[in-house]
């Protein structure tokens, strides 16, 4: 859901609901909204509940005002009791809008209709809330004179993203015919895209798959996860891997994904209980199993490395491989290896 097309919605609090906090129920149901999002909206009188099945002290009683202009008749907090219909009347943001910035960019591919950019670490890739500069599009509206408009004026030319933290690819459309062909390929899942990751621990098979389906986790929302049921949020996932090296304490993976969610690697590797290094929000640990015991990656060893796309325009197979950045190699170098290296 959009929050500057939502109107007024409701929910009914389960008994299964019993004991939830009131930000947190909401804030499972309405994935494109943080829960810091939800908590201002509640203080400010646009969400609350209308009616309560056996009200506790801290209820909305009788008569009590609801609605934008009304104080907040409940706290974020509010500890559900199950029957209660819940309201949100999420406002309108101020609109988004990135603006040239003189950034260096690392160009890999480009034409009349696409360009691939080697993304560094640390750069998001579009402005959003709480990030208004330093982005790929700031650097992106600078160096290009034409992007595409479909992703709107905080992201022209974005087709897809990559974590802040996440180096690599990113195809970037310059006008709006390239940006429908390659959302295309991208939704019908020909768009092929591999990552190399190093993760902690001796992954057992030489390959698998993993199938498990993603959803934001309720608690944290920063995180996705892996163990909430299938329902709203909960989108099916699928990642294929294969060993490239082995290490002692580590191992180093091809990573292929076939669909496209949030933190898809991370938290699918994380699953199998081989978290990625550097990527403590998924379990990594913030020092090393070395004799050392040094302090981790300063960022994820996450690295997309190829991406394989048809030609919005000729059909012609595009091939770009970005090479693996000095940081990786350095600390690879460090490692020490298995006997039997290649798998």
């Amino acid at each position: 859901m959009s929050e500057l097309r939502a109107a007024r919605q409701s929910f009914r609090a389960s008994e299964s609901d019993r004991g939830q906090r009131l930000d947190v129920f909401l804030a499972a149901r309405l994935p494109s909204l943080t829960r810091s999002r939800i908590q201002q909206l509640i203080e400010k009188g646009r969400a609350g509940i209308d009616r309560v099945a056996a009200s506790p002290p801290n209820a909305v009683g009788p008569g009590s005002p609801t609605g934008p202009d009304a104080k907040p008749a409940v706290k974020a907090n509010y500890r559900l009791r199950g029957g209660e219909r819940i309201w949100i009347e999420p406002e309108a943001p101020p609109p988004l809008r990135a603006t040239p910035e003189p950034l260096p960019l690392n160009f890999l591919y480009e034409d009349d209709d696409v360009v691939a950019i080697n993304k560094p670490p640390g750069m998001a890739v579009h402005v959003g809330a709480g990030v208004r500069s330093g982005t790929l599009v700031n650097a992106l509206l600078h160096h290009l004179e034409k992007l595409s408009r479909v992703g709107g004026e905080s992201r022209p030319g974005i087709v897809h993203r990559l974590d802040r933290n996440t180096s690599g690819v990113v195809l970037v459309a310059k006008n709006d015919l390239a940006h429908q062909s390659l959302a295309s390929q991208f939704a019908a899942r020909t768009v092929e895209k591999h990552y190399i990751a190093l993760v902690h621990g001796r992954v057992a098979d030489n390959r698998g798959e993993i199938t498990l389906p993603i959803g934001r986790d309720r608690v944290r929302r920063t995180r996705m996860t892996t163990r909430r049921r299938p329902g709203p949020g909960v989108r099916t996932a699928l990642t294929r891997y294969h060993v490239l090296r082995r290490f002692r304490g580590f191992t180093l993976l091809d990573v292929q994904i076939l669909t496209g969610r949030t933190h898809q690697v991370r938290v699918h590797l994380a699953s199998l209980g081989h978290p990625v290094v550097g990527d403590t929000l998924y379990g990594a640990p913030g020092k090393l199993q070395t004799a050392a015991h040094e302090p981790t990656l300063h960022r994820n060893f996450l690295h997309a490395a190829r991406i394989a796309f048809r030609h919005p325009r000729t059909g012609e197979l595009i091939h770009v491989a970005a090479p693996l950045p000095s940081d990786l190699e350095s600390f690879l170098a460090r490692l020490t290896p298995e006997a039997a290296n290649h798998a």
